[in-house]
């Protein structure tokens, strides 16, 4: 058997099977089997591969033994038993052909990821029906896989890394519930003869986006709260607040929207557009009382409980900002080290998957829904990106998992459930039904193997602390699609 690279010289052997494998060689079902394995671009392999005839003609002969034996084949002419081999083999060559071929090709498949570690990320591009055993000669299929990156793994033990830190004062925790509360309270005209916009009032816009001459979008009446960042379906208005802060009723502020880089029509991915916003109403949100009716929305009995429960979903979302720090920095002295970069077709198809792994990390972190909404559309905007960064910190941590031997249990599955179901306040039961519907379990178990995968990382890391930047904990955002009263269409939307 022989691998090789794709190169124009004649193929070399540059390796053999697996060592770890060749207790198989003994296997009398083991198929005689060469194969070759080429590079055929970044983290794809051509795999062709030619079985020995022996194989197929001992399957053949096995076959037509049983069908000669077998008194309940019927041929006009012939006695049951007695048909001749020669009269079999001309009516059923070719139907057991076709079952020698699937047989064969299992066989074979499965061999082939036994004895060769070549990591396949999807099933290889292989139509069976389209694959014929010749008359004479070994029986030989090619297709291409797609793979994981080769990288070596630098000493990822005692690694140096920054320490995002940050000590939450009760001001701090106050201001998180009263944020919390808002999204219950009423929304009152703003006092004042001539009030202007502040950061934090809520706003009733009428506006439109244009690029250059063109308009492309415009909604009416739409009810936002003044974030720093407005975020939309697929784009992004990085300094909203800045922009309209001290407009007043009846003015008009415009400011850059940067389109998403994910948008199905490519001329218009990343391109910045112009979003005209006149302010119809200024409102403010008085925040309600925290009484018993309040309280039992959060499951909670005190105003102390959840104000606690407040304080530990802090501390979560501090957790996780240092988990993604620490993150970027490992990723970044792997591929430093070693430097790879994974083609836009994988990018693409693994967009979904990335995503959603993200939102198990948030939800995880204690984020509530509108956060993570906040966050995935910000994600969204670069979607490329963001899933090349999510499938790199994906291969080094299931790498550094199969060297410590990490596996997950439906054991702790369902642990891990049960802190969600604690932290969101829900029954497990209803936090798994919603995670199956949403296809989400198998994400989960990835999550949670390369989540140990990063505590071996940093339970032997030498951390020099930083204080945080509030933005790496809070993204203050708003999302039209959440604020609006009625949900105003995207500006890629045209």
């Amino acid at each position: 058997m022989t691998e090789s690279s794709n190169t124009e010289t004649p193929v070399e052997p540059i390796a053999q099977p697996d060592p770890s494998s060749t207790m198989m060689l003994d296997d009398p079902n083991r198929l005689m089997q060469d194969v070759v394995i080429q590079d055929a671009g970044p983290c794809r392999k051509h795999i062709k591969v030619s079985v020995d005839r022996k194989a197929i003609d001992d399957r053949f002969n096995e076959k037509m033994t049983e069908l000669v034996r077998d008194k309940t084949t019927q041929i006009d002419g012939f006695r049951p038993g007695r048909v001749p081999r020669k009269v079999l083999e001309g009516r059923f060559r070719t139907t057991v052909m076709e079952q020698i071929r699937t047989e064969v090709l299992m066989a074979s498949l499965e061999q082939l990821a036994t004895e060769h570690k070549i990591s396949p990320l999807s099933p290889p591009d292989l139509n069976p029906d389209e694959l014929e055993i010749p008359k004479e000669g070994p029986f030989v299929y090619e297709f291409n896989v797609e793979v994981r990156p080769e990288f070596d793994l630098p000493e990822y033990r005692g690694m140096k890394l920054n320490r995002p830190t940050q000590k939450f004062s009760d001001a701090d925790i106050e201001k998180e519930k009263n944020r919390l509360l808002e999204s219950y309270g009423k929304a009152e005209p703003k006092a004042g003869e001539q009030p202007s916009v502040e950061v934090g009032d809520t706003i009733m816009v009428s506006a439109k986006v244009s690029q250059g001459d063109k308009q492309m979008n415009s909604f009416e009446n739409a009810r936002l709260k003044v974030e720093k960042q407005l975020i939309m379906n697929d784009a992004v208005c990085d300094n909203f607040g800045d922009v309209l802060t001290g407009a007043k009723v009846g003015e008009t502020r415009v400011v850059q929207i940067t389109l998403s880089n994910g948008l199905t029509d490519e001329a218009m991915r990343g391109q910045i557009v112009q979003g005209a916003f006149t302010i119809n109403e200024i409102q403010t949100v008085t925040i309600p009382t925290l009484d018993a009716a309040m309280l039992a929305l959060f499951n909670v009995e005190t105003p102390e409980q959840l104000t606690e429960r407040i304080a530990n979903v802090m501390e979560s979302r501090l957790q996780y900002a240092q988990r993604q720090s620490a993150r970027q920095q490992i990723l970044q002295t792997i591929t430093s080290a070693s430097a790879w970069e994974l083609p836009e077709d994988m990018l693409r198809k693994h967009s979904t998957r990335s995503l959603r792994s993200r939102i198990l990390e948030m939800r995880s972190s204690g984020m509530s829904d509108e956060q993570i909404l906040a966050r995935r559309k910000l994600l969204e905007q670069d979607v490329l990106k963001s899933t090349s960064d999510s499938l790199k910190e994906h291969f080094v941590l299931q790498k550094i998992a199969e060297v410590e031997k990490i596996e997950i249990g439906e054991e702790d599955i369902e642990r891990e459930i049960a802190m969600m179901a604690i932290r969101s306040g829900e029954n497990p039961r209803k936090v798994r039904v919603r995670l199956e519907k949403e296809e989400m379990i198998e994400p989960l178990a990835m999550e949670l193997i390369e989540r140990r995968a990063l505590e071996i990382i940093l339970s032997s890391a030498v951390y020099t602390d930083y204080p945080i930047n509030p933005s790496e904990v809070d993204d203050r955002s708003t999302s039209v699609g959440e604020a609006a009263e009625k949900e105003a269409p995207s500006p890629g939307a045209y």
